[in-house]
């Protein structure tokens, strides 16, 4: 008898812990049929450092709309939401991360300035973007570089932690950020 009622306070408890996750803020990650995607990069946060390294790079400020692509716990649109003043959107294709991410900009308190969705990166909408960051493997750079070129506006900073476009693009400028390397790109004239 005793076992029966540990089993239904624990599953009462997981379906209000689910409830809660639910209500905490407007994104896509739920909306309509969920479709299945496979993640290329698993999900690895930058550190702190490396978070505002990458933000300092780019110049964030006020006027700024940071897209992070394959954004995970959303980290980076946080930090540009909350300590430079920027808006942000986190693109990620993993629903896992994408939760934290939306409870992690209410606790900050920018849920309004941020916002999060689940996707693949190669049909995101990125035209707002003044600023992209980027924290995945080089070979999906690569893939993804076309599409950042075609539909980022010129003067656009592109930032990568850890891995780049290889002898594709050459970085304008490169910076450590404790042990991590940084590379900042701006997006040419057409």
């Amino acid at each position: 008898m005793k076992h029966a009622g540990f089993v239904s306070l624990a599953l009462a408890a997981v379906l209000a812990g689910c409830s809660a996750l639910e209500s905490l803020g407007d994104t896509r990650i739920t909306d309509g049929p969920v479709p299945v995607f496979d993640a290329e990069v698993p999900f690895f946060p930058s550190t702190d450092e490396a978070v505002r390294g990458m933000l300092e790079l780019a110049g964030t400020g006020p006027q700024d709309v940071v897209y992070d692509l394959g954004c995970g716990d959303g980290r980076i649109v946080i930090a540009a939401a909350k300590d430079f003043g920027a808006r942000g959107v986190g693109i990620d294709i993993d629903p896992a991360p994408l939760r934290m991410a939306v409870y992690n900009a209410r606790r900050a308190g920018v849920e309004d300035r941020v916002r999060f969705e689940r996707g693949d990166l190669f049909e995101a909408d990125i035209h707002d973007a003044t600023v992209v960051t980027l924290f995945l493997f080089e070979s999906l750079n690569r893939r993804l570089l076309p599409k950042l070129l075609r539909e980022l506006r010129p003067g656009t900073r592109i930032v990568a932690h850890r891995y780049g476009f290889g002898d594709v693009w050459s970085p304008e400028k490169t910076v450590q950020a404790g042990t991590s390397t940084l590379y900042r790109w701006t997006v040419p004239r057409r």
